[in-house]
């Protein structure tokens, strides 16, 4: 980063500095657990397919904490928010460690997802730190790229790390190392981090929040009533409905407010929604499709007909290549972007994603299979991780930036929450949370997970198609 006199400037690669390394916590937190939540269901003693429902808990609680945080980064000031959610992280990551079973674990994995705000909340600081610049979205961009590289070479620790440690020491050390990451990382914002008061006035829009909130959880909670009785539950479909039509007045409230929790007006418009959309479903399988890719490799095909017999060090291999072809798809875009313009090059991102994911319907028997699937799947979820924000900062007034970017992860997150209920459903053997040893998985329920992923890809590549193309030629950058 280029130091220049202007005092907006100054310092800037200090302040990104100390921000990437918490984004090197953020990635070990999405990389660590993959590997070893085989183990850790044996530590609990539940099954395979219960597991989702910790990524469901915490992806719905990180769905609902991105909207009032973002808000209150703009009231009270980014880095404040930024120490909240560290101190909210850690707490929530130390629960696992200690965790004497399913629900325990179950609470401090929900509390663990409010670490989904720290990227929003650290791109505000930039952007707001080089305003008035005249290179205020190039710097900004610049510094994002920094922290997703930063965060991508994290997840890849994170997972050799605990597939190499795993079988090495106990599962409550195994477990304490993210939590001591994060502790330590909440010191280096509270000194590295300059503090900025907020500059957005008005109230605290909590009816808002409240709909918001009853609207997932009546949603989330049919989805666990199926999981327990089955699709034939009159009562778990009505949870559902009543959950979809509390949006109905959550959407009329929000649009009579002059600061809403969540500005519908601004996600209605035709240089969001279709971002804001693509987020959603590329969310199903980015956030969605993780545990059911590590429980699949870990499955022992000679006892269970399928899968891939791998140890926790491969599956580190797998989530590795993944996140490399990730990288190579997020810093090879204006390559593509040049090639077939910055609205082809999203579409084109969200159809490798598609590619990806069908592959694993037909290719499923070998390792090398697996390592393909995830390569072509990662070029293009790399390139749609880079862009998404970017391309929603685009379309964004500046006074409302921060709750664009916000969004795209807060809808990304809904998307893998939702998945990662549906999964667990469909990969459930035994229809209770309380006999796992019943048997495992059937196929067909991986089977399910592929194809709703890639499904999910292409309507978010259609959905792309909308795009404005002033929109995309703003926010993706194109090689001369």
């Amino acid at each position: 980063m280029t130091v220049t006199s202007d005092p907006r400037v100054r310092g800037l690669a200090a302040v990104v500095g100390f921000l990437v390394c918490v984004e090197l916590a953020s990635g070990v937190l999405q990389g660590y657990y993959t590997p070893i939540f085989s183990d850790i269901a044996d530590h609990l003693g539940i099954s395979d397919a219960d597991v989702n429902w910790f990524e469901a808990a915490q992806l719905i609680v990180s769905a609902l904490v991105i909207p009032p945080l973002a808000r209150l980064g703009d009231m009270v000031g980014h880095k404040k928010v930024l120490l909240l959610s560290t101190a909210v992280t850690a707490l929530g990551s130390w629960v696992m460690a200690f965790a004497p079973g399913f629900t325990t674990f179950l609470i401090g994995a929900a509390l663990q997802g409010a670490y989904v705000v720290w990227l929003p909340l650290e791109v505000a600081i930039i952007y707001r730190r080089t305003a008035g610049t005249g290179r205020q979205n190039l710097l900004t961009r610049r510094a994002a790229g920094v922290l997703v590289g930063a965060l991508e070479l994290a997840v890849i620790i994170g997972a050799l790390t605990s597939g190499a440690l795993v079988e090495a020491t106990s599962m409550t050390f195994l477990l304490a190392l993210p939590a001591i990451v994060v502790t330590a990382v909440f010191f280096v914002i509270w000194f590295g981090v300059e503090d900025a008061p907020g500059t957005s006035g008005g109230g605290f829009d909590l009816v808002g929040l409240g709909l918001l909130t009853a609207a997932l959880t009546l949603v989330m909670a049919g989805l666990v009533v199926i999981r327990l009785d089955g699709v034939g539950s009159v009562a778990a479909w009505a949870l559902i409905v009543i959950g979809l039509a509390v949006l109905l007045p959550f959407t009329k409230y929000e649009l009579a407010q002059d600061e809403p929790i969540v500005d519908v007006r601004l996600l209605s418009a035709p240089g969001q929604w279709p971002v804001q959309l693509t987020a959603f479903l590329f969310g199903m399988s980015v956030l969605g499709a993780q545990i059911p890719l590590s429980t699949f490799a870990r499955t022992d095909p000679d006892v269970a007909g399928y899968g891939l017999g791998a140890d926790a060090g491969f599956v580190s291999t797998l989530i590795g290549v993944y996140v490399i072809f990730l990288a190579i798809g997020a810093f090879t875009l204006p390559l593509t972007t040049r090639a077939l313009g910055p609205r082809g090059a999203l579409v084109a991102s969200a159809v490798l994603v598609a590619v990806g994911y069908g592959m694993w319907l037909v290719f499923h028997d070998e390792t090398w299979q697996a390592l393909l699937n995830m390569a072509v799947a990662g070029l293009g979820s790399g390139a749609l991780v880079a862009a998404l924000p970017a391309t929603a900062a685009a379309a964004a007034p500046p006074e409302r930036t921060g709750f664009a970017t916000g969004m795209t992860n807060g809808t990304k997150t809904i998307g893998g929450a939702i998945a990662s209920a549906v999964f667990a459903i469909a990969l459930s053997s035994t229809g209770s949370l309380d006999v796992p040893e019943e048997g495992h998985a059937a196929l067909s329920g991986y089977l399910t997970v592929w194809a709703v992923c890639a499904v999910a890809a292409l309507l978010a590549a259609v959905a792309l198609l909308m795009l404005p193309r002033h929109v995309a030629d703003e926010a993706v950058p194109v090689l001369p």
